[in-house]
């Protein structure tokens, strides 16, 4: 079975329903037959590439409201985050645009690192405050989860994964995503946003059920309605 996951290395709702994800998997008693698979969404593709702002103001001036609410809303979602195990910081965040980030994600599951990859890179900018918008920003990450650096710096510099990128936007919208974390189980079934564990384990085991059905045998001798005949 396979769950695919739209979302951006800089969303805060996305870290936290990987968590959630991820402790409905540990429920789920067929976890070892399920692939997941990450896919390339970006909230804000219009923000040049190269340079970066800092968060609070800009995501108040995005909402009209102010910076002070703005915060306090951050404060929200960090409480959110905490119960998930998670240290944010969000009102110190700095933005930028996130496309060599995911290009290099692409690079990442040629290797098989695409997990791994993904998992630093939602630690550093939500944890660890680290950028994650530039070439030089994005290769310590990569060496450490088992990339080589050379390899990464030429498949940034050419672009070569930027069509995979960009794919990935494109399939999001034909199956009707407008936001992120978008969960899809087996093409199937979908969820928008970073729904309780309970109820992606529910998706879960929906979607197995489906793709393997209950074989019904011949009746045979033996007990029902409570009674026995001999």
């Amino acid at each position: 079975m396979q769950v695919e996951v739209w979302s951006d290395v800089v969303c805060p709702w996305c870290y936290i329903g990987k968590r959630r994800l991820e402790r409905a998997l540990d429920l789920f008693p067929h976890r070892d037959q399920v692939e997941v698979v990450w896919r390339s969404f970006q909230l804000d593709p219009s923000v040049p590439e190269g340079e970066t702002h800092p968060t609070l103001p800009a995501l108040a001036a995005k909402y009209g409201t102010s910076v002070e609410a703005m915060r306090a809303n951050m404060a929200r979602v960090e409480q959110l985050a905490a119960d998930e195990g998670l240290e944010y910081h969000l009102a110190d965040g700095i933005s930028g645009n996130t496309l060599l980030a995911h290009e290099l994600l692409h690079l990442a599951a040629e290797h098989g690192l695409r997990n791994e990859l993904k998992e630093r890179l939602l630690h550093a900018y939500f944890e660890e405050g680290r950028s994650v918008f530039e070439i030089d920003s994005l290769v310590p990450f990569a060496v450490e989860v088992g990339l080589d650096e050379a390899e990464v710096r030429a498949a940034l510099t050419d672009r070569r994964y930027l069509p995979a990128v960009r794919e990935d936007g494109a399939t999001a919208q034909a199956l009707g995503a407008t936001g992120v974390p978008f969960f899809v189980v087996d093409r199937k079934y979908g969820a928008a946003g970073a729904q309780p564990a309970e109820l992606l384990l529910q998706i879960l085991e929906r979607a197995w059920a489906d793709a393997h059905p209950l074989v019904r045998l011949p009746a045979a001798d033996g007990c029902t309605d409570g009674s026995c005949a001999v």
